[in-house]
């Protein structure tokens, strides 16, 4: 494959006439799960993006970017504000992709994209949910514009592009990967300095922002200061930590030794169950913040396993990374549990009353979600089936910024699932929260390519 162009890209970018016009509106057209649910979606982790800014307080478990981000657009007024921008930026990142990749856009070719996007894929649904999960995809598009399509960018474009992509990256560790992938990506087909420093400056960039936060609220310097608890619930639930338990035990000391008969479980249940060895002692006493507790020990276990048994952990890790890739649908984002105890209570304690109303007066806060939103997911596996051989066309038959888009659809997919599968557990969400960026690439790479995008000086 032709290496991608690259090179300083012009300055100064004047928006040709409806150009905001038409990313407002592809932003209406992404957000309409929130319009049919009477509320934008949330989901039981949003409790902890909300409290970081409403108790406040440090999220234990969570990458610190995507709170403050949604305090900088609700002002405990309302979280319609949150959502208006998560759709907004979306829509924005969607209308460069298209340039980026054809050559150009328009608004009418935008709204078309924006409506198939929001018709047949599972964008929309994430779109909608306050869960930086979308960031997941606006994380791989930047490193791909950055990295691939500079020049078809203004230096106020790139710039923005570049905070965007610092911020996506540092929502979620997982996104560390992915881009990482999708810069390696870039390496191997542009060849050329720049562009690869173009790609890897976001990740870089995140990189000193999750230190410098960690450090400023965990006082520790660190990527995640309690990310091991993690790994080792899926190295238990997997077999290997288990076994490692057992045999270093009693002599290890480990607290887990006095669970070893318990081990493998689910690691869900690990980590968050009441009655879990997390949770509660060989007693029955309950550990107050057990996980966080259990960090160092869990340092410990997973170098003794990586230590006794690297072939068994492999095999494990790429096991649930297939089983991720055979997990791509919506669903498991869309009931109602859990939720009176966790965002709820954020809406109740942070917000106006008349924003619990609107809270509870939801779909998904009455239960009726899923069985209203099932019929609107039916075309998605259908739409992914067929994404498939048209990727693999588009990478026959497209331009050298079309193909590389494909690639790093790809690239970025598998990404997602050895970073989300294999490191914590399969789920359907982990999949769908990135898997549209197959039909995307499809669309982008088999439509006509353009011009020169006349909006750029």
């Amino acid at each position: 494959m032709a290496p991608c162009p690259g090179g300083v890209g012009p300055g100064g970018a004047e928006p040709l006439p409806g150009t905001a016009l038409a990313i407002l509106a592809g932003a209406l057209l992404l957000a309409w799960p929130a319009f049919l649910n009477g509320y934008p979606l949330v989901f039981i982790d949003t409790v902890s993006y909300l409290a970081q800014t409403i108790v406040p307080e440090m999220p234990w478990d969570k990458a610190p970017a995507y709170g403050p981000f949604l305090h900088a657009f609700h002002w405990r007024m309302t979280l319609w504000g949150s959502l208006a921008a998560q759709v907004a930026l979306l829509s924005w990142m969607l209308w460069l992709t298209q340039r980026g990749a054809r050559g150009g856009v328009t608004p009418a070719a935008h709204l078309l994209l924006c409506a198939a996007m929001a018709a047949l894929t599972s964008l929309p649904w994430f779109a909608a949910t306050l869960m930086p999960d979308v960031l997941s995809g606006v994380a791989t598009l930047a490193v791909f514009l950055l990295g691939c399509a500079r020049p078809r960018l203004s230096r106020i474009e790139a710039v923005a592009v570049l905070l965007v992509g610092v911020f996506a990256v540092a929502a979620h560790l997982s996104h560390l990967i992915i881009a990482a992938a999708v810069v390696a990506l870039v390496v191997v087909l542009e060849r050329r300095v720049g562009s690869a420093l173009r790609a890897a400056a976001a990740p870089a960039l995140a990189i000193l922002v999750l230190l410098g936060a960690n450090l400023a609220g965990h006082g520790r310097a660190v990527l995640s200061p309690n990310g091991a608890i993690f790994l080792l619930a899926r190295l238990q639930a997997d077999g290997p930590a288990a076994a490692t338990i057992r045999e270093r035990c009693p002599n290890a000391g480990w607290y887990l030794c006095a669970f070893a008969d318990r081990l493998p479980m689910d690691s869900d249940e690990f980590l968050w169950d009441p009655a879990s060895p997390v949770s509660r002692d060989a007693d029955g006493h309950p550990r107050f913040m057990g996980s966080v507790a259990l960090v160092p020990e869990a340092q410990a276990i997973i170098a003794a396993t990586l230590a006794d048994r690297p072939f068994a952990v492999l095999r494990a890790m790429a096991g649930n990374a297939l089983a991720q890739l055979a997990l791509p649908q919506v669903g498991d984002t869309l009931p109602d549990t859990h939720l009176a105890l966790s965002a709820r209570r954020m809406v109740r304690d942070g917000f106006p009353p008349r924003e619990l109303a609107a809270f509870d007066a939801g779909l998904q806060m009455r239960g009726l979600l899923p069985e209203v939103a099932a019929p609107f997911l039916r075309p998605h596996l259908p739409v992914l089936i067929a994404a498939v051989p048209l990727a693999l066309l588009g990478l026959a038959r497209g331009g050298r910024e079309q193909r590389a888009l494909v690639l790093a659809a790809l690239v970025a997919i598998g990404a997602n699932a050895a970073a989300t599968g294999a490191l914590s557990k399969p789920h359907h969400r982990y999949e769908a929260r990135i898997i549209w960026l197959l039909p995307l690439a499809a669309m982008l790479a088999l439509a006509p390519r353009r011009g020169r995008d006349p909006g750029l000086a």
